[in-house]
């Protein structure tokens, strides 16, 4: 995340919990979707943007080992205060502050909207980094036409499609394993992939260009 972008939610911290930044804004199968996921990740698991912290607390309080990494300070003390039995810590996706390979598994839930198309590698390369091969991400995202920018709430968000951002997951060591869609009344169309650590050799970090 950008400081650009930080900035932005530090400025409506409070709204934004208000309005999205608890577990019980987000749907049943988001919830249940990401339960199931936990469950089935081995090892540490980091909640990379965690925001205000309700779904690092969501996988805690079911048995997760998670810790939350945030970029945006009010945030960081909303969740410290809120969820006091959580952990989180300042981070963000370009940086862990992990050992390689040391992870079963990242949630990126809607944390990577924000970084522009030709910046995306860097956050999937430092992912594929700390996440074990066998290892799994889960990535929240926006479903629509490729790299395609809109004007989101916070800030400019860009959309991705499934084949798009399961290509670009590829590129830097990861193999999709599930993929999701869904359209809410009266709300953009959003998606949800799970996609596997591969072994080193078959990963390559490129830049892309605007095609894919």
């Amino acid at each position: 995340m950008s400081d650009v972008v930080s900035e932005a939610y530090a400025a409506r911290a409070a709204e934004y919990v208000e309005v999205v930044g608890m577990i019980e804004h987000a749907a049943e199968t988001d919830r249940a979707a990401l339960l199931a996921w936990a469950r089935s990740v081995d090892g540490p698991i980091i909640d990379v943007g965690c925001g205000p912290g309700q779904w690092t607390s969501f996988l805690h309080q079911a048995g997760a080992d998670v810790e939350g990494v945030e970029p945006v300070a009010a945030f960081l003390v909303h969740a410290r205060a809120r969820y006091p039995s959580s952990r989180c810590r300042a981070g963000r996706a370009e940086d862990l502050g992990v050992e390689d390979a040391s992870l079963g598994g990242v949630l990126a839930w809607f944390s990577l909207i924000h970084t522009h198309p030709d910046l995306l590698h860097q956050p999937l390369a430092e992912l594929a980094r700390c996440i074990r091969p066998g290892g799994t991400l889960a990535i929240g995202f926006f479903d629509g036409p490729a790299q395609e920018p809109f004007d989101h709430a916070v800030t400019t968000a860009y959309y991705w499609s499934v084949d798009a951002l399961s290509e670009r997951l590829e590129r830097a060591g990861f193999s999709v394993l599930d993929a999701r869609t869904r359209t809410d009344p009266g709300a953009r169309a959003q998606g949800l992939l799970v996609a596997q650590r591969q072994p080193s050799a078959g990963a390559t970090c490129v830049r892309s260009d605007s095609s894919t």
